[in-house]
């Protein structure tokens, strides 16, 4: 009933109105950048278009005047103007210009998304001794999510979603890569205990097969329209997972017996997403998956920014949406994986963000089938060496964060 009242509400002040609310995203004028695009996806929940004005002060948005809105963005402390009309029509006429690198997309729907994570165990109690950028900032946002695992993945629930965000994850079965340092430690060997015990109820003999059965999944989710949004670690041992599907790569000290030897020569590089003619690290001692992972960059942390890349907003909508920022140029944070080393780098892949100085790519996006997927390199935006059992960032302290 108040979701139906709210609605009312909407039209009834809309057309008292006239006007629209301008979000705008440009670095001077919005306060929280981060809750104003929780404020658009609440908007799309209560069934109100918005518009996203690519390149327009940095991406603003723009919805037709309702006091409820007003309110809300009150409320969350996200910056706004009210404009007339007339205004809305005359940044819709320097938009359209053939010779403007700017476009209008509308948006009519909020996507369903899900976050794939092993956050919290059955009592609430949290299992990895790290935090997730993708579940922070969501959650900061206030853009709603569902959290799957595998055991969601290979029931078939990923046709309930539009979305789906992976973050720091080990694809390889490898738990990942933290035996020199971790395997006596509490949470690693719990960590490995219940990831056996998933394995096994879902009927695989290894978490390595089980991983490779969910990366497939992940996989037929894009090809049917998905969109898939990786960070970390989620992206490299993703395609890894993929490419060994013929093969065993783990070591003894992860599934109990030797690798292939041959694993390297059995990759198929067909099956990936992102990368190809990669080389594995086969190490189990070493913290390391295979040569994607830019580890060789010798960047120093003042010098460690990358660049986002700009496209025709008309004729390339996508990649121009995603990389929309109030800024072009991003500070650097480490992570699992960092960086993406270019010689590695499908050729049909599209570069969005890159530190050409390194040769490497910080942020990568291609299509498969009828959907897309966007591989982005590091940890978190707002702690260059985030390590493990550090607190999760204070989003707070960050609301204009453009790494984020």
């Amino acid at each position: 009933m108040r979701k139906i009242f709210l609605f009312v509400l909407f039209f009834l002040s809309i057309e008292a109105y006239g006007s629209y609310i301008l979000i705008p995203m440009d670095a001077e004028s919005q306060k929280d950048h981060l809750k104003a695009y929780g404020i658009t996806y609440w908007v799309l929940e209560q069934g109100v278009e918005a518009y996203w004005l690519l390149n327009y002060r940095g991406g603003s948005f723009a919805i037709s005047y309702a006091e409820p809105i007003e309110r809300e963005c009150k409320v969350r402390g996200v910056s706004y103007e009210v404009i007339p009309n007339s205004q809305f029509a005359k940044i819709r006429r320097e938009i359209a210009d053939p010779e403007i690198n700017m476009d209008v997309m509308k948006l009519e729907k909020a996507p369903k998304i899900a976050v794939y994570t092993p956050e919290y165990n059955s009592k609430g109690e949290k299992i990895q001794p790290w935090d997730d950028a993708v579940t922070l900032v969501l959650t900061y946002a206030e853009i709603p999510f569902d959290k799957i695992y595998d055991r969601e993945v290979l029931e078939g629930k990923l046709v309930k979603y539009d979305w789906l965000h992976l973050h720091h994850e080990d694809f390889t079965g490898q738990y990942g890569k933290f035996y020199r340092s971790y395997h006596t430690a509490h949470w690693y060997r719990e960590n490995q205990r219940r990831q056996e015990e998933l394995a096994h109820s879902l009927g695989f003999n290894k978490v390595s097969k089980l991983k490779l059965a969910v990366v497939e999944k992940i996989k037929e989710f894009v090809g049917a329209g998905g969109f898939l949004f990786a960070m970390c670690s989620a992206t490299d041992t993703y395609d890894i997972a993929l490419s060994a599907a013929n093969t065993d790569i783990c070591a003894k000290e992860f599934d109990g017996d030797p690798m292939d030897p041959a694993a390297q020569s059995k990759l198929d590089f067909v099956k990936t997403f992102a990368f190809t003619d990669f080389k594995l690290v086969t190490n189990p001692y070493e913290y390391e998956f295979s040569s994607i992972d830019n580890v060789k960059r010798k960047v120093k942390p003042k010098e460690d920014y990358f660049t986002l890349f700009d496209f025709s907003a008309k004729w390339d909508p996508v990649p121009t949406m995603l990389t929309q920022d109030h800024t072009r140029v991003i500070k650097g944070f480490m992570g699992q994986t960092t960086a993406f080393n270019k010689n590695y780098i499908k050729s049909d892949v599209l570069i969005m963000g890159d530190l050409k100085a390194a040769n490497e790519a910080r942020y990568i996006h291609g299509d498969y089938g009828m959907g897309f997927w966007t591989f982005y390199g590091g940890h978190d935006p707002e702690d260059n060496r985030h390590y493990i059992g550090d607190p999760p960032t204070d989003l707070s302290l960050h609301p204009n964060s453009p790494g984020y």
